[in-house]
């Protein structure tokens, strides 16, 4: 999708008439440049830093109805993301895969059990199949041994959804490519243009791989989908401040030290938020915290040590037998959420519904879950049917990925599960995946992600610096030790010569990238160091 000389080539098309810009290259900003791709507009993607760099490689990996919001009365966001969910799970097979979920209920909890049973009734109802189950405490402690010795009284059983969320928003971008849609990071909006009016009519792009430069691109509308970013495009057309950035962290433990077969959803002690332990490539997830964030959005997240604390407290509430401590944490990382400001007093209670405002031709769709992405894209196309007349209505929605039975074909000598996996992950590029280094098709450690993928993303994913492969495209930076810098004479033999780098440049990006991980998604020794 992304050549060595795209960039040079997108640069050179900037001047010619676009439909639609859209600025941020997340899940949100994918999702409107492959709508607007499919119903034939003429449609250009900005991304000021690498695609998904922002929450959509920072969450929790959940594609979900959100069961916690229910407790809330946020009725209408649960039913739209369940049903969004079933959508994910029939489109996306291979990159959206069921995730059994555990509730444990635990003595003291501040949510009785029954109020659980009732959630998860509403729950499926609103998601049209029935698929929860309540078990005992003997029966969980079957199913779960890593809860043994914790105060259990039951709990129950229902089925969610999972997914590697920047994988996805690749997909999604990949999508939009094969509609003619287009798309390039590092190169950031440091400028609206106006008409005499003072509707927004295109941006001033500058070039932040590198060479600095500038162009004027102009076109028919603009939506700003810059999540946590978006306040900062609004104030420069003179919008008060409406969001609130909310961090959300979470550790990774290997699986080995905290075995959970299917997710598990705990209440944690302290405050009864509900807090995941989540199965998620060969690692377990524990998370996520929910407080203001008050630093520069600007500078990568990291995580605090009262929120280590505060999960490692979970960990231990639900799990005593493993003893296990802040040692034992393989990696971490932290994301920045936009919410709607409504003063609560909690960030927890804010609401995660989405919003799209139009305002002096600046469109900005901001909020909503990862679930519901594809419902954004469609009612922030839909704000834009006055300026875009002739665009074309959805009817339905049909499918969100095309899939890929014939390459299914190229893919014989993999195993049923790494086939799907590839298909799911690259769509219609599976095969060259596979191909671009058949003899390094072995998982790479503990995780399912094969070597050969490093390989194909420093070739056609667009990876400008090594955090771009190693934290986004293949998630080494999360689920190896030491980032995978023990693994870096390997990595460096598949992707050096496919990035085309001097030795010089490939020494400086490793230098650059240990401390990127060292800042911000280490481990409790050494993250912000």
């Amino acid at each position: 999708m992304w050549t060595n000389d795209t960039r040079a080539r997108t640069w050179a098309e900037f001047d010619r008439p676009w439909d639609l810009i859209v600025l941020g290259g997340g899940i949100t900003g994918a999702g409107v440049l492959a709508e607007a791709s499919r119903r034939g507009l003429r449609a250009l993607l900005l991304e000021a830093r690498d695609f998904a760099f922002g929450t959509s490689s920072r969450s929790s990996k959940l594609v979900h109805g959100g069961l916690r919001y229910l407790r809330q009365a946020q009725i209408r966001l649960t039913q739209t993301s369940v049903r969004e969910r079933e959508e994910l799970l029939r489109g996306a097979e291979g990159l959206v895969a069921p995730l059994g979920f555990y509730v444990a209920n635990f003595q003291g909890d501040t949510t009785s059990p029954w109020m659980f049973g009732l959630g998860l009734a509403i729950y499926d109802v609103l998601a049209r199949k029935w698929a929860h189950e309540k078990l005992e405490a003997a029966r969980m402690l079957e199913r779960l041994p890593v809860l043994q010795g914790a105060p259990l009284v039951g709990g129950y059983h229902f089925y969610d959804a999972q997914t590697d969320d920047t994988r996805l928003v690749m997909r999604v971008l990949l999508e939009a490519a094969r509609h003619g849609g287009v798309a390039l990071n590092y190169t950031r909006a440091i400028r609206l243009l106006r008409e005499a009016s003072g509707r927004v009519v295109g941006v001033v792009a500058q070039d932040e791989s590198g060479s600095g430069k500038t162009a004027e691109i102009r076109a028919r509308a603009v939506v700003n989908a810059t999540g946590v970013w978006a306040d900062e495009l609004r104030a420069s057309i003179g919008k008060p401040k409406r969001l609130r950035a909310i961090r959300g962290s979470h550790l990774v433990i290997p699986a080995e030290k905290l075995p959970v077969p299917e997710a598990i959803s705990l209440l944690h002690p302290r405050d009864g938020r509900a807090v995941f332990l989540l199965p998620w490539q060969g690692a377990t997830i524990v998370g996520t915290t929910d407080i203001d964030h008050d630093g520069d959005l600007w500078q990568e997240p990291a995580i605090s040590a009262s929120e280590i604390e505060y999960l490692l407290a979970l960990v231990t509430h639900a799990c005593p037998g493993l003893r296990l401590t802040a040692d034992d944490v393989l990696s971490t990382w932290a994301g920045v959420r936009p919410v709607i400001d409504t003063g609560a007093t909690d960030p927890s209670k804010e609401s995660r519904e989405h919003v799209v405002w139009n305002e002096e031709g600046l469109l900005t769709v901001t909020g909503g879950k990862l679930t519901t992405f594809r419902m954004m894209a469609r009612q922030a196309l839909q704000a834009l049917q006055g300026t875009l007349p002739e665009l074309k209505a959805p009817g339905h929605a049909g499918p969100l990925l095309e899939q890929q039975a014939r390459a299914a074909d190229w893919l014989a000598p993999l195993e049923s599960g790494a086939r799907q996996r590839l298909l799911g992950l690259y769509g219609a590029d599976a095969p060259m995946v596979y191909h671009a280094s058949p003899a390094d098709c072995s998982p790479i450690g503990s995780t399912p992600a094969l070597w050969s993928e490093l390989r194909w993303a420093a070739r056609s994913e667009g990876v400008v610096h090594l955090d771009d492969l190693l934290l986004r495209r293949v998630r080494l930076g999360m689920l190896l030790p030491e980032g995978g810098l023990q693994q870096i004479e390997r990595i460096r033999s598949l992707t050096q010569r496919e990035l085309g780098w001097s030795d010089d440049r490939w020494d400086a990006e490793v230098v650059r990238y240990r401390g990127i991980w060292r800042r911000a998604y280490g481990p409790p020794s050494v993250v912000g160091g």
